[in-house]
């Protein structure tokens, strides 16, 4: 077996048998001994959730048109609430690539003390936030890598490359060596470098299990382009076995043009984990068996990131004594068997 199609394989092995990477600041410290006197409560996390040094963060992100933005920037919010020594100062999220250097700018001159940045394009935010760094202030880069690493002490990333890995080995393993299977792809934005990443894994694990993507379309991350563009995969394929559509939200337009169309011959993957699509696999009444997830919590993990930064804490289940420069969260696949488990963090399509 050949290096590329062993590192597949491993990456595959790992989609299926792994736990969720879960970026949190726990401590394994003993209970204080009972004295019998009425004692504070601890923190629920342990000594980095207590109370520290006042935090400002600035956070901006793209515009909440699309479930998983909408998500990220709740979960963001929610998190900030959560610790007393917390001020958030949050940007209304907008698409407009010069509005959001402006927010950030604004930030720099108020003289917060770190800043959550996803951007809407990561080039040309890359500036701005070089900038800050210089100003003394800490910066979390989200989801959209900058063009310069010394844009941002650390990196908070779904994991797209793995994204298609999942997807790929999970359709494998259900199609049983069929090398006949005719297998579909429906991606996002094609220029996006998270779409060719993700089409890369799929392709790679398909690979490995001697498949390939026989037909493939992509779309625009929304429900009236999933509709569209899975409409004209299906004219095209007549008999399939199993679809891959890169996001959920564009998931509720492939779904629907796969009713309209009368077809229920093939399985079908999901990815980024809806809540809609969870329950749709809990059900198990449809063509939807499985999707991979690509966690809406990058920012709340960029929040408590910030924190600890300016704190001057690090990640208390490590032993490293910094935080880490880049966190990339894990990409499972849920099914009926586990879905309940990722159900609570599911977002609304």
């Amino acid at each position: 077996m050949s290096t590329s199609m062993r590192r597949t394989w491993f990456a595959a092995a790992g989609t299926v048998a792994a736990l969720a990477l879960v970026v949190g600041c726990t401590s394994n410290t003993p209970e204080a001994e009972d004295t019998g006197e009425a004692q504070a409560p601890a923190a629920a996390a342990g000594s980095n959730d207590e109370p520290g040094d006042k935090v400002v963060i600035g956070f901006s992100a793209p515009a909440a048109d699309h479930g998983w933005m909408g998500s990220i920037t709740k979960s963001a919010v929610d998190e900030a609430a959560k610790y007393s020594d917390v001020e958030l100062v949050q940007a209304e999220g907008t698409n407009d690539v010069n509005v959001q250097i402006s927010q950030i700018e604004q930030f720099i001159n108020d003289g917060v003390d770190a800043i959550v940045l996803l951007p809407f394009d990561g080039a040309a935010l890359t500036e701005v936030a070089i900038k800050a760094m210089q100003a003394g202030i800490v910066v979390i880069n989200v989801d959209r890598e900058f063009e310069d690493p010394d844009a941002a002490r650390t990196t908070v990333l779904g994991d797209n490359y793995g994204m298609g890995v999942s997807a790929g080995a999970y359709i494998c393993g259900e199609l049983g060596g069929n090398a006949d299977a005719k297998v579909a792809e429906i991606a996002g934005i094609d220029s996006l470098p998270l779409t060719q990443d993700r089409s890369r894994g799929f392709a790679d694990a398909l690979g490995a299990c001697g498949l390939e993507v026989s037909n493939r379309v992509a779309a625009d991350f929304t429900v009236q382009g999933g509709e569209a563009a899975a409409a004209n995969l299906l004219q095209a394929a007549p008999q399939l076995d199993a679809i891959w559509n890169h996001d959920d939200d564009q998931g509720v337009g492939v779904m629907a043009a796969i009713e309209n169309a009368g077809r229920d011959e093939f399985i079908m993957v999901g990815g980024a984990g809806s809540k809609n699509v969870m329950e749709a696999i809990k059900a198990d009444d449809s063509v939807l068996k499985a999707t991979v997830i690509y966690p809406s919590t990058q920012a709340a993990d960029g929040i408590k990131l910030a924190r600890l930064l300016v704190q001057g804490k690090s990640m208390s289940d490590l032993v490293e004594v910094e935080v880490p420069r880049t966190v990339q969260l894990y990409a499972p696949v849920v099914t009926k068997e586990n879905v309940d488990q990722y159900l609570p963090t599911a977002f609304e399509s």
